[in-house]
């Protein structure tokens, strides 16, 4: 049982803190709004992506297996929404003023769980390897506890790192070529959903 929960805590963990969509967002927001403003986008992420481990291991996975489309759409449906955000941190105004406002919210970020390939597979992949039959409500809370502490951690370490990095932000010119590297690698999480 405890080399189970190191391997997942291991995987959940390579999962979560690899660059993605949300780790993307997160330090975009941080960069751009500060740690406080991002706040919404890191509950967002946090819990969306804790309630869709719960509807997986519950009710969807078994869904997922008898119908498969329904995964091809989310991954269509998140390629769109990506598409959106990337173009909207692409052009992103650069601008020191303290009263902007992000334009991620904590509504954005909940919701987009449910539709990025990237979040679907890992929980359907944790799920499927770590959920036991034979001791399904034990092993089940472990994989939710393990990711519902990966999502919040690695999502708060990416936007600090975007904070960090604001610190090297001499003009706006800088800002705005941190924004296109990070609405960039949006796009390069896309190409990577379909390879």
């Amino acid at each position: 049982m405890i080399s189970d929960l190191l391997l997942l805590i291991g995987i959940s963990f390579s999962l979560g803190y690899t660059p993605g969509p949300n780790n993307a967002v997160a330090s975009y927001s941080g960069f751009n709004f500060g740690f406080k403003k991002t706040i919404p986008l890191i509950m967002g992420v946090g819990f969306g992506y804790t309630v869709l481990v719960i509807l997986i291991n519950f009710v969807l996975i078994s869904l997922f297996k008898t119908y498969p489309i329904i995964q091809e759409i989310i991954r269509i449906l998140g390629t769109v929404f990506l598409i959106y955000l990337a173009y909207k941190i692409a052009t992103a105004t650069a601008s020191n003023n303290e009263k902007k406002t992000n334009p991620v919210t904590f509504y954005d970020t909940f919701i987009f769980q449910f539709i990025n390939p990237k979040g679907v597979m890992a929980a359907t992949t944790l799920i499927s390897k770590f959920v036991d039959q034979d001791n399904y409500i034990s092993t089940s809370l472990m994989v939710i506890i393990v990711c519902c502490l990966t999502a919040f951690s690695s999502i708060t370490a990416w936007t600090l790192l975007g904070k960090f990095l604001r610190k090297f932000a001499t003009n706006n010119s800088f800002i705005k070529r941190f924004n296109y590297v990070m609405s960039g690698l949006i796009l390069v999480c896309i190409i990577g959903f379909y390879i």
